[in-house]
């Protein structure tokens, strides 16, 4: 029998010894099959276009040999030049992009510079960046093609290498027109790398006008995690019935780790983490409305683990061309950032479980949810509520990931919302709470936290101190009323089924010191519960190691 071939390690790929070490500190042992594939391709200085799944590795897989290819040029270059844009879809995603370059090049950063132009909105701002010559400039389309227009970036002589990453949202998210304009400022000659999950009408199209002769990597992988590393599960319930479900989930533990929770607007967003605030949950939000920093901190917050629930609104299921619900599409007078993406190109880290508390729109948009969780060789699950409005999507879901996998992937989530009767009454009362008006006024105070925040009316406020006087003695937000008691579950609730599970065990016989008298009284009080107010606490009993 012929030996099988080994794999190809990233000391056997001529790397320099300080890209070497940078891979070494951030753990990575072996290359993953995309980088083992297209690392060496891009050494050598063809276009490539990367065709594989999210969460296997493309942003290393071209990240290293363009850091590799302008130590070379350092060699000889004796200026200062940019060599290398790398443009993406999403703020989070360029952030995302630059924290990875960055971890990379932490043993050569003197040598090889790289800046993040797609965060700061004024151009003037970041001139002065730009007239420094970075070698790696990451930003979107739009945002490049601003800088190219004004003269603060200039690529047709010292451009080597373009690198588009998710190509197949660029034209999604409206790029179309900047990138074919943008394709006027490159010079002739260039090195071009696509990277995307899909290789849709739009990536051809894409690569029909930037790569040259160019070699396809297209690994033989389906699109979503194998099914003994990911679990899919439905449960079907209305709206209350999911409030109430995912309290008890979230609180009882029977969902642990990471979580990110999948809604379909923004309100909702913010309804879910005031809902869950007032049964002590604690919460981060992410959309499209928000701010690019507060986007990316809050990713930052849920990666550190400072927060492990993280609410957010997939709203470009919402938007896109072609989509079957098109006609429902949510109007709003509200400013969304088109530059910002969820349910795909961010890195979420060591997310366990996703939940889909508003079914997704398509196939497409429940694949790339469900592609936050079960990266690399973590396990991962997937939790989707379906009410009676959404079972369609669910049978087109199922249907055609049927199709692709040649098997349902589904399973039935078994939960007895009987059992937890007593848990509904408190998710009615805390549902009900978050009203509309309450939804808003959480937002003002986002808002109005991020002014008090912002480096760029620092000084304004120095200038004119009552207007920020004005600011933080507004009127008081109506908040949802947070009730202390809701945060603790008391063992009456629980089920019996559940408590095993739970780690809580039957109630053990409660020891007290009583004289004759007190005795007497308590006899008195026993058959009544509610007239003994007296409460001691319960004790976990302890499980032998």
């Amino acid at each position: 029998m012929a030996e099988e071939e080994k794999p190809l390690m990233f000391h056997e790929m001529e790397l320099d010894d300080r890209i070497l070490k940078a891979v070494a500190k951030l753990g990575w042992q072996t290359p993953t099959l995309i980088q083992e594939k297209a690392i060496p391709l891009l050494l050598e200085g063809k276009d490539v276009l990367v065709k594989a799944r999210t969460g296997s590795g493309k942003t290393a897989a071209f990240a290293i040999p363009v850091i590799q290819k302008i130590l070379n040029f350092k060699q000889t270059s004796m200026h200062q030049e940019i060599k290398a844009v790398i443009l993406a879809p999403s703020k989070e995603l360029c952030h995302q992009i630059c924290k990875v370059v960055k971890d990379l090049t932490i043993k050569c950063s003197r040598e090889v510079k790289c800046i993040d132009i797609a965060q700061q909105e004024d151009l003037t701002v970041q001139k002065p960046l730009l007239v420094e010559k970075p070698d790696i400039v990451i930003t979107t389309p739009s945002k490049a093609l601003q800088h190219l227009k004004a003269g603060n970036l200039n690529l047709k002589k010292s451009l080597e290498i373009i690198v588009i990453d998710e190509a197949d949202l660029v034209f999604s998210f409206g790029y179309e027109d900047e990138v074919k304009q943008l394709l006027e400022y490159l010079p002739n000659i260039y090195q071009a790398i696509l990277a995307s999950a899909t290789l849709s009408n739009d990536v051809k199209s894409l690569k029909e006008r930037i790569l040259h002769n160019p070699v396809t990597l297209k690994l033989e992988e389906p699109e979503l995690a194998p099914a003994s590393q990911l679990t899919h599960y439905h449960l079907k319930a209305e709206e209350l019935d999911k409030a109430t479900i995912l309290y008890a989930l979230l609180k009882l533990h029977l969902i642990r780790g990471k979580t990110i929770i999948f809604v379909n607007t923004v309100d909702k967003c913010y309804k879910i983490k005031l809902y869950l605030e007032q049964f002590g949950i604690r919460a981060c939000v992410l959309n499209s409305e928000l701010p690019a920093t507060i986007r990316c901190h809050s990713v930052n917050q849920f990666n550190h683990g400072i927060y492990d629930i993280i609410v957010a609104s997939d709203e470009k299921a919402l938007e896109e061309p072609g989509n079957a619900n098109q006609n429902r599409q949510i109007k709003s007078k509200r400013q969304k950032d088109k530059n910002s993406g969820v349910s795909r190109g961010i890195d979420f880290q060591f997310v366990a479980n996703v939940i889909n508390f508003d079914f997704p729109l398509d196939a497409h948009s429940y694949i790339h949810r469900a592609g936050r969780t079960a990266r690399g060789n973590n396990q991962g699950s997937v939790l989707s509520f379906v009410s009676i409005k959404e079972t369609p999507l669910l049978d087109e879901v199922e249907d055609k990931l049927k199709h692709c996998e040649g098997t349902s992937i589904f399973k039935s989530y078994q939960f007895r919302l009987e059992e937890v009767e007593a848990f509904k009454y408190r998710a009615k009362d805390a549902w009900r709470a978050v009203t509309k008006i309450a939804v808003r006024e959480a937002r003002l105070k986002e808002i109005k936290q991020e002014i008090f925040n912002c480096q760029k009316l620092k000084s304004y406020f120095e200038d004119n101190p009552n207007d920020l006087q004005i600011l933080r003695h507004d009127k008081a937000l109506h908040t949802v009323r947070v009730q202390q008691h809701l945060s603790d579950v008391p063992e009456y609730i629980i089920p019996e089924t559940l408590k095993n599970i739970t780690g809580i065990s039957k109630r053990t016989k409660r020891k007290r010191n009583f004289n004759k008298s007190e005795n007497k009284k308590f006899k008195g009080k026993q058959n009544n519960p509610l007239a003994c107010m007296e409460f001691v606490g319960f004790k976990k009993k302890k499980v032998a190691k």
